[in-house]
């Protein structure tokens, strides 16, 4: 599971949180697979309503200008953001995500390879609403901050008891599929981004390094 730490302003935050406030919320149901649909109790915005769409272009360009998203997803196609919200004794129990998600009204197809959700409220404005996932600590982060992580683990919202948890949530297909070459590729685009710091852009070592990167990218990627 990898954090990525203010994605979105506190400025835009509050304009999106605004937005949100004012929107019309339905059955969050509507998007969910049969599994998903017995386990889950929120609201969500109307995939196809303009709200939704305005608000997944902020998170798509915010994405776009993140290189910590990018290093770390490698993503080939994004799914359109969705909006979800939580009130007191909502949640989402323990579900997989569906292997492919096709947006309603459209032929666009997503192959989920990763998961993400972008906390929009302040932690100490709720409680409870924690992403679980299977052998991983809680995860309850600052507005603005993401998470990504595998989306064939198994993992659940807990109940909300305070409060309201609204977020963002959407599939990465990555140009990468398996998920053990993608976790090397991180690991090894952050160790050159260190060395680089350190070492300097042009010091052959570096050079040779970031030639391995490359050439294994260029080995497992599919586009």
């Amino acid at each position: 599971m990898i954090v990525i730490p203010q994605v979105i302003d506190s400025e835009m935050l509050r304009s999106m949180n605004d937005r949100l406030n004012a929107a019309s919320w339905i059955d969050g149901n509507a998007t969910s697979g049969h599994q998903s649909a017995l386990a889950k109790a929120n609201r969500q915005l109307p995939e196809d309503g303009a709200e939704a769409r305005a608000l997944g272009e902020i998170v798509l360009d915010a994405l776009s200008r993140s290189p910590l998203f990018i290093a770390a997803a490698l993503p080939l196609k994004v799914y359109p953001p969705l909006f979800n919200r939580y009130g007191v004794g909502e949640g989402f129990g323990d579900h997989v995500d569906s292997a492919v998600r096709i947006r309603s009204g459209s032929d666009f197809r997503v192959r989920s390879d990763l998961s993400a959700t972008l906390f929009l409220s302040d932690p100490a404005s709720y409680d409870g609403g924690e992403l679980l996932a299977e052998g991983q600590a809680p995860i309850k982060l600052p507005a603005g901050d993401m998470i990504v992580y595998p989306a064939s683990s198994v993992h659940r919202v807990t109940a909300v008891t305070r409060g309201t948890r609204t977020a963002s949530f959407f599939w990465i297909q990555s140009m990468v599929r398996d998920h053990s070459a993608r976790t090397m590729l991180f690991d090894l685009d952050r160790s050159i981004q260190e060395l680089t710091a350190s070492a300097g852009p042009g010091a052959p070592a570096l050079v040779r390094l970031t030639g391995v990167y490359h050439n294994l990218l260029r080995r497992w990627a599919e586009l």
